[in-house]
């Protein structure tokens, strides 16, 4: 028989006495109104409020909710709704001792500690309904179970930023799931992550609000629905099964009013307490958020499903008639038959405002219903899968399905073996693996298919290498070796050029300063004489080295000889023609030398290239004579030395300054990058315009660009000074196959790009130069693979420290 709630309230009274606690009020008042409802024939639900409870009151509290299983009480929820002394290890006690009964629990993690928001992570929690508002995630992790859960709530989570691959695992009947006002921001492992997720029908990143022209939210459903910023009480979180018949006329959005919006500005103030403080990076409490963002506005969220009347008359040409007009706070508004209306977006995540965000989820995630307090009709659906299709690449080359890379192997395996049986009207096994070339590619889609989380790890390279203890190296340039696919070579802010073998972490050569260089800003290596390379600095300074003709030092590590140029005042960029016979160095001026390798002569100085100064010069790869400049008078110019570049070949202009130019590798195509995020690829035969990136502009002019070919001209890698985020698009139809996004492994610290190359041995391989702003001037060169996946971090990094560093060149 069960147990009655009177009996339960006697169980507790007793425990309280043989503990030798006070009976808490609020207990007993939870107590006695669930047995109301239960007279009235409702639901019978207790509310546990943990606020001011303390370890004390642990002991009597257990002893009932222990037995609530066997009690009249038909469900249970725990609520936080401010600071709490109860011990976090005490609380999960607690609730998972509801076990089967318990349904909702909104609580505020900062009152328990990373220990408890671990511990709900990896074991999970039975409940229906889970609030973690205001959490210190940095990286999400639940894989622990969660079967009976439908509806999670992070929002407010600002130091949310991504997932970990196996988040959301055990959750299969999750239907709902918020996120508003997280640093949530790549598609590309959102989605990954949400794929996860069966039964997910309603998504959230930010909140739409429609509102009257009297500028409160029009309503259809009673009295006590919350405003857009307003908290809602702890009743309203009873939330019964997801309701997906919203009244929200659809019909007035428009794709180009929501792509149009101004950013919602996410307030992300906040204070750095320790750099080190968590080394696995899921759970950062060393963050401390501003007293306002602490504000009882954040209590709780708004209303999952805001039903909104708007008039029958609006129509998707009210947005975009001469009476739409847009606010400066997020808002669209418009005016049909004599009804003001304005749609609100509040508490947007940064994801909201990656270009054609709301068509990538809806393509994505089909049996999703609703996205951002909008249900998807069939139409959207349809609209959404072509922009998608028009706008970015599921897998590279185009390939439509995953495939596995198992099956991939075996059709070779069985394409390579003649068959007597086979006759000629057989159709082949794989009709798009007609080559070995091809079956190449597809592996490559089928491997960067596995998994959205690409393998990076940091090159662990320091002074200690050299026998300096303190010593730390400040990269400030790198590139590949052009024939060995294991050599690199980075220079530093203090003068060093040093080669290392990427592969194995290893210092190959090392050839110090000696006092004449500053900043090395210019590298590149000879082609056909494999030990050498040209280096300059911004000082002037320029050096032929040879890394095979030196002595060898105490440490066993080669210093290098050298060749010394004529100086070139303020260099930025250096590099050396096919044969290996010339080069050309530019820098912050209008001119441009052009000097001999062999003889170690400047030839010439071309003065006037351009009207302001030429950032990046660069040779074709196969003729030796042609060279392109980039140069900040907006102008990209082809030379040719054999007409004495007086007048250039062509010019090809751009909307900014240009950054820097490159060849593809074939030299059938410069592709150009200008300030923020203007990615251009031209003809090199005439500089005629052949595809234009699109890649967003932030709106910053110092926000400046780098791109550069991946290994082959098929796809292209673009990064900004001013952006944590590596773009990969294709250099055929410029759609985007993918974003890798960088992450400051300490707390609060941000990463940027500061420099990019694609590896030349190795498909969607790539190196980047990224550097972190917060809290300390430092940078790290950040190896990426694309075909694995993160998981060979945890299994095979090299780990390590990482570069020091500082912040023009390539």
């Amino acid at each position: 028989m069960a147990i009655k709630i009177p009996a339960l309230g006697s169980i507790y009274i007793e425990s309280c006495r043989r503990h030798g606690v006070a009976p808490r009020t609020e207990f007993l008042s939870a107590l006695f109104k669930a047995d109301v409802k239960k007279s009235r024939h409702e639901l019978c639900v207790l509310e546990i409020l943990l606020d001011h409870v303390k370890d004390v009151d642990f002991h009597p509290l257990l002893e009932v909710t222990t037995r609530i299983g066997d009690s009249e009480i038909e469900a249970v929820d725990v609520l936080n709704e401010s600071s709490c002394a109860l011990n976090g290890e005490y609380a999960l006690v607690l609730i998972r001792s509801i076990d089967q009964k318990l349904r909702i629990v909104d609580l505020q993690d900062l009152s328990f500690g990373k220990d408890f928001l671990r511990d709900v992570s990896q074991r999970g929690l039975q409940c229906q309904v889970l609030n973690l508002r205001s959490s210190h995630f940095r990286k999400l992790n639940l894989v622990g179970e969660f079967l009976r859960l439908h509806t999670l709530n992070l929002d407010y989570s600002t130091m949310l930023s991504s997932f970990r691959e196996d988040c959301f695992s055990s959750m299969p009947n999750l239907m709902c799931l918020s996120m508003c006002e997280t640093r949530i921001s790549n598609l590309w492992t959102t989605i990954a992550a949400l794929s996860k997720l069966p039964s997910l029908v309603e998504l959230r990143f930010q909140n739409w609000i429609c509102c009257n022209d009297v500028g409160s939210s029009g309503s259809s459903g009673g009295d006590d629905q919350t405003g857009p910023s307003q908290p809602s009480n702890a009743s309203h979180l009873e939330m019964p099964p997801i309701s997906l018949n919203l009244l929200i006329d659809l019909d007035v959005m428009t794709e180009q009013a929501i792509r149009n919006l101004l950013p919602f500005s996410m307030n992300q103030n906040f204070q750095n307490a320790n750099e080190d403080s968590s080394d696995d990076s899921e759970v950062d409490f060393s963050i401390h958020l501003e007293n306002d963002q602490l504000d009882s506005s954040h209590s709780a969220p708004p209303g999952w499903n805001r039903e909104i009347n708007l008039p029958s008359e609006a129509t998707s040409a009210a947005l975009s008639n001469q009476n739409g007009e847009e606010s400066s706070e997020g808002a669209i508004s418009g005016h049909v038959a004599d009804v003001s209306f304005k749609y609100i977006s509040e508490h947007a995540s940064p994801i909201c405002f990656e270009q054609h965000y709301r068509e990538f989820m809806i393509a994505s995630i089909p049996q999703l219903r609703v996205l951002d307090n909008l249900p998807i009709r069939n139409i959207d659906r349809e609209m959404a899968n072509l922009t998608f299709f028009k706008h970015f690449e599921r897998l590279p080359y185009r390939r439509s399905d995953k495939e596995n890379v198992v099956s991939i192997l075996q059709k070779r395996e069985i394409r390579a073996i003649p068959s007597s049986f086979q006759t000629q009207k057989q159709m082949p096994m794989d009709p798009v693996g007609k080559s070995q070339h091809s079956y190449a590619r597809s592996l490559c889609a089928a491997k960067m298919g596995s998994s959205a989380w690409p393998y990076m790890n940091s090159l662990s390279i320091s002074g200690n290498d050299l026998g300096d203890e303190n010593g730390s190296f400040r990269p400030r340039q790198f590139e590949y070796h052009p024939t060995n696919s294991s050599l690199m070579v980075f220079g530093t802010l203090d003068g060093e050029v040093v080669v290392v073998n990427h592969e194995k972490q290893k210092i190959v050569s090392y050839i110090p300063s000696f006092g004449t260089m500053n900043s090395v800003l210019g590298l590149c290596w000879l082609k056909h004489f494999p030990s050498r390379l040209i280096a300059g600095s911004d000082n002037g300074s320029l050096k032929l080295y040879d890394i095979q003709h030196f002595p060898s030092t105490s440490n066993g590590l080669r210093t290098a000889s050298s060749v010394t140029f004529d100086e070139f005042d303020q260099l930025t960029s250096v590099h050396v023609n096919s044969t290996d016979e010339l080069f050309l160095a530019s820098g912050y001026s209008k001119n441009v030398a052009l000097y001999d390798i062999n003889s170690g002569r400047r030839l010439q100085v071309f003065t006037d290239m351009h009207q302001e100064h030429i950032n990046v010069v660069k040779f074709s790869n196969r003729s030796p004579s042609i060279f392109a400049t980039s140069s900040f008078d907006q102008d990209i110019k082809m030379w040719d030395l054999r007409q004495k570049p007086i007048r250039p070949c062509y010019t090809a202009t751009s909307s900014k300054g240009n950054v820097m130019v490159c060849f593809s590798p074939d030299d059938h195509y410069l592709l150009a990058s200008a300030v923020d995020n203007e990615v251009k690829q031209l003809l090199a035969a005439d500089g005629s315009l052949h595809l234009d990136f699109q890649i967003p502009a932030t709106g910053s002019s110092q926000n400046y660009t780098r791109s550069y070919y991946l290994n082959g001209k098929d796809y292209i890698i673009s990064g900004s000074c001013d952006e944590h985020v590596v773009r990969v698009c294709c250099a055929q139809t410029g759609r985007r196959l993918r974003d890798i996004s960088l992450e400051g492994k300490a707390s609060g610290s941000s990463m940027f790009v500061q420099s990019l190359r694609g590896d030349p041995f190795r498909p969607f391989n790539m190196s980047i130069l990224a550097a972190y702003t917060r809290p300390s001037s430092k940078s790290e060169i950040v190896k990426v693979n694309l075909l694995a996946s993160s998981e060979c971090n945890k299994e095979s990094s090299s780990g390590g420290s990482s570069f020091p560093f500082n912040s023009m060149g390539g």
